[in-house]
């Protein structure tokens, strides 16, 4: 097939969203998770006219909570398991677990006391229905959970650390392993069988309250994953798991060095000979769990920047083209009607517009990019299209209040002539702001729950080319304001969203 314009029915209604990775909500043992306030979250949207819930990738994290850089394209993270649910199924036991509360090893000792007890109880029901998971996601499960349980055994050391013979597969070598951690296996597949069911009954619970269910797919792999490991043949590297080049972006906006990723680059020629079949599995699985899926740094289906290893910047990359248009065709091929958004913020060619337009997707304008005094900035309200999606601010942007209180962030005077606000306040720049977004002729228009509760940099998610703190932030119902979400509900009626 060769491409064409493609359909894309859920980009022909006006709606509005809020962006909250389900680690935000309130009220849980160490972080959000799939409980009580995942319901009540859905109902809050629900209440006040919002038709989209936006969320980063909920794969299963490194120990730095990054969603983007995850054991497994496939597998959910634990850790937004609710134990609620698990007690109201009678697995679990709270009071029984040792461990302090608040944090991330009272969870998994929680998930260790239900999948014992789940295991013991051998309920008819259950058992056929872990069983039919289990085939249903074969293609992905067995060597994610061997790969979670030999991570535990040699005390959370990448792959490429392991024993020669484990590392590289050597067939007697792993099913030795398996005999020996089938415990291990067994509680790491009931995890993510109690992963997939919980997130399903929210899904449900979303549809039955108009409420669309938005995704995000990370463009590249984790290096110590499951996905590496165990299928090496479409990566860029050695058997022992050695790169020459990896991952990452040019100097940009947010980084005057770029940004490193370190994750492995893919081999374009045995993916395209395969039939782009690891990612058509890798769609598979993301289309179970969403109604519309971003695909973060899009512009690496157009082109990868390639850093040396050795190098500590991301400098001295350079951009080598890869088959993302043949991809894109196998992938419409494959599913109708993919529900995709292309990530194309950052440095973007013609060739990558070409790319997008090629396959009528829908991209991304975000309003803190928008005033810099350049007015063909295509950030600009008067430079959307409908065929858009317009953010005030993502996740790795400021809060907009945070941003409009440093005025470093933007030109002032253009901001304030184009908006038409006079000696404006941080409040009144975020508000004017709010507008601006849910009049956009954009199809789409998502507001971070920080700017709904009007939060400070306090409440950042994520500043990119740093670690520590990020992915942390949660929100507490208190700090919402009745009079700002209605005003915001207001503007959703005014401007048809």
């Amino acid at each position: 097939m060769t491409d064409s314009i493609h359909s894309n029915p859920f980009t022909k209604k006006r709606r509005a969203g809020v962006l909250l990775h389900p680690t935000s909500l309130p009220n849980s043992p160490g972080n959000g998770d799939f409980g009580h306030q995942a319901y009540r979250f859905i109902e809050f949207l629900n209440k006040y006219g919002f038709k989209v819930w936006q969320m980063l990738p909920l794969g299963h994290t490194h120990d730095d909570r990054s969603p983007y850089q995850c054991l497994s394209t496939h597998a959910g993270n634990p850790l937004l398991i609710s134990l609620d649910w698990l007690e109201d199924k009678g697995w679990l036991d709270k009071q029984k677990i040792t461990t302090t509360e608040n944090n991330s090893h009272f969870r998994l000792d929680c998930l260790h006391q239900a999948a014992e007890f789940f295991y013991q109880l051998n309920d008819a029901i259950w058992t056929k229905q872990i069983s039919a998971f289990k085939k249903q996601h074969a293609y992905w499960l067995e060597d994610y959970a061997l790969f979670v349980a030999l991570r535990k055994q040699y005390k959370n050391t990448a792959w490429y650390d392991w024993p020669d013979n484990i590392r590289h597969r050597e067939t007697d070598a792993l099913n030795k392993a398996k005999q020996a951690l089938q415990i291990d296996i067994d509680r790491i597949i009931f995890e993510q069988f109690v992963f997939f069911t919980q997130w399903h009954e929210i899904r449900d619970y979303a549809k039955q309250h108009e409420v669309e269910l938005f995704g995000d797919i990370p463009i590249f792999v984790a290096r110590d994953s499951a996905d590496v490991w165990a299928q090496r043949d479409n990566f860029l590297m050695n058997k022992d798991g050695e790169m020459g080049f990896i991952a990452g972006v040019p100097p940009d906006a947010f980084s005057d060095t770029g940004q490193r990723w370190g994750n492995p680059l893919y081999d374009w020629d045995h993916m395209q000979a395969t039939g782009f079949n690891w990612w058509k599995e890798r769609f598979k699985t993301q289309l179970e769990l969403f109604d519309m899926i971003r695909i973060d740094h899009f512009r690496g289906l157009q082109a990868c920047w390639q850093i040396p290893e050795e190098d500590e910047t991301a400098i001295n990359g350079q951009w080598v083209e890869v088959p993302g248009r043949e991809l894109l065709n196998e992938l419409y091929d494959t599913f109708s009607n993919l529900p995709l958004v292309a990530e194309d913020l950052g440095v973007i060619t013609d060739q990558v517009i070409k790319l997008k337009k090629s396959f009528n997707l829908p991209g991304m304008k975000v309003l803190q990019f928008a005033f810099d005094g350049n007015n063909s900035n295509p950030h600009l309200p008067h430079c959307h299209e409908t065929n858009d999606v317009v953010y005030t601010g993502t996740h790795d942007n400021d809060t907009t209040l945070g941003w409009a209180g440093n005025e470093h962030n933007y030109n002032k005077h253009y901001l304030e002539e184009y908006m038409d606000l006079k000696i404006a306040s941080a409040e009144q720049t975020t508000w004017s702001l709010i507008r601006t977004a849910m009049a956009s002729v954009s199809f789409l228009c998502i507001l971070p729950m920080q700017d709904l509760l009007m939060l400070d940099s306090s409440a950042r998610m994520n500043t990119p080319g740093t670690i520590g703190d990020n992915w942390q932030w949660r929100f507490e119902w208190n700090q919402s304001s009745t009079d700002v979400i209605e005003k915001i509900s207001s503007l959703i009626k005014l401007y048809q969203r």
